[in-house]
């Protein structure tokens, strides 16, 4: 009897990992750029973007070009100004990633003479 509780417990244990991933997984958004990326990625990684919301975004660039500002995505209906606020780190417009600070060289010094 202990065993069945054991794989019921493991089950358990299983299913809610799955779950909170899949939960948390909107929580973590991340950069993307809206002049590319698709409406499923718009609505995974852009907060208060929902899968319509989404499409519409990439519909209107199709019909109008590709985004310019991030401001410009008020131009849609149902994004204000506190959606751009608060995915403004995480909106893209070109294909350049985040830059790294670049690390100074310093020159090598020739090997020692024996």
């Amino acid at each position: 009897m202990s065993s069945i509780n054991t794989v019921h417990t493991l089950r358990v244990l299983a299913a809610s990992v799955l779950l909170s991933t899949a939960i948390g997984s909107g929580a973590n958004a991340g950069p993307v750029n809206v002049n590319t990326a698709d409406a499923a990625t718009l609505a995974n990684e852009l907060k208060g973007i929902g899968l319509k919301r989404a499409q519409t975004i990439v519909d209107y660039r199709a019909k109008h070009g590709p985004f310019k500002s991030a401001d410009e995505l008020a131009l849609i209906k149902g994004i204000g100004p506190k959606v751009i606020q608060k995915n403004r780190a995480d909106i893209k417009l070109d294909g350049a990633k985040t830059v790294q600070p670049a690390v100074a060289k310093l020159p090598v010094a020739a090997p020692a003479k024996r």
